[in-house]
């Protein structure tokens, strides 16, 4: 069948549109959006660096946090892959808009609770293409995109760094939660062997085994240990550091926080910034974008911090060409 609109037709039409838009538009501009917030750490605050940096990203797009975005937070710091269950399927029940997974544990919990709700992903600890989480960098497919970085030569980066500080390196340990994604320790494996380096992996998988780690570590005459990040080391890193100046062992690992907390090293994506970039994923993804087309994006930055308070308590003397690439010095 052919229709033909003739001029009086037409206009109507076109003043109907011009009646309907503006009712559209006073809707949307009335929403309030829902995020879901799942997270091992803080829920996002003015207080947190980490949050401000997420709420100024929303702002920037022209959202007004506590009123036409709100959050419903949920977070866990158990280290329970099970807790974390319940907790997206709470979120999910709650029929939210979107979910923002923060960490590896979050994003796991998520993936098998929904296929539908969309989910932005800051997750540092996990291939997403390898692991299935997405088709590809380019296009995810399915419901989750985000911030990922599993990049193996951070990994290489980090070991070379160390032996940079302890030119006498032999052998190095690697402190592995076995709960993680296994390509950031193949990638430190293949590392180790083209700095001739031996590399010790000692695996935990809660709190109790740190103590235990230490000794394994000492037994088998580890002269320094590379951190492997997860939402359980990232939780207990103040610990990690305490024992690992009480056996005078040189520690890197990826977040700046680890140095600030005393440990010898950091080098990895200030996270702070990263929230920014969620912000981007989450208004695209409100204004109709689907997820599975919204290419996954890296840390762009990287930041290496050394304390040299800590390097002296060890006996350390950093040299000065390490210290030069420095973005920060703890003194």
């Amino acid at each position: 069948m052919v229709v033909r609109l003739t001029v009086n037709t037409l206009a109507t039409a076109v003043a109907l549109l011009l009646c309907v838009a503006p009712l559209a538009a006073a809707q949307e501009a009335g929403k309030v959006w829902r995020i879901g917030f799942l997270t091992s750490g803080g829920c996002p605050d003015e207080s947190s660096a980490a949050g401000l940096m997420l709420f100024e990203g929303l702002r920037a797009r022209g959202y007004v946090v506590g009123k036409t975005v709100v959050f419903e937070c949920r977070r866990s710091d158990e280290g329970r892959e099970e807790r974390f269950r319940e907790l997206a399927a709470e979120l999910v029940r709650l029929k939210v808009d979107l979910i923002i997974g923060i960490s590896s544990a979050a994003t796991r919990a998520l993936r098998p609770t929904t296929k539908t709700i969309p989910i932005v992903a800051l997750d540092l600890e996990t291939d997403p293409v390898g692991s299935g989480l997405a088709a590809s960098l380019a296009r995810p497919g399915g419901n989750i995109t985000g911030v990922f970085l599993d990049a193996p030569e951070m990994n290489g980066k980090r070991l070379q760094l160390l032996k940079e500080a302890a030119p006498w390196l032999s052998r190095v340990a690697a402190l592995s939660d076995a709960t993680m994604d296994a390509v950031p320790l193949k990638a430190m494996e293949t590392a180790a062997r083209s700095l001739n380096l031996r590399l010790q992996t000692v695996e935990i998988r809660s709190p109790k085994d740190f103590d235990a780690a230490f000794r394994t570590v000492a037994r088998e005459h580890a002269g320094g240990i590379v951190v492997l990040e997860s939402p359980l080391t990232r939780l207990h890193q103040k610990k990690i550091v305490d024992l690992a100046l009480k056996a005078g062992l040189p520690t890197i690992a990826r977040d700046p926080l680890f140095a600030q907390a005393g440990g010898l090293m950091s080098y990895g994506p200030d996270v702070r910034q990263l929230f920014q970039q969620l912000a981007s994923f989450v208004d695209r993804i409100l204004k109709g974008a689907p997820p599975g087309q919204l290419p996954i994006e890296r840390p762009i930055r990287f930041y290496l911090v050394v304390n040299l308070k800590t390097a002296k308590a060890l006996g350390l003397q950093i040299p000065p060409a390490l210290l030069l690439q420095a973005d920060q010095v703890i003194d």
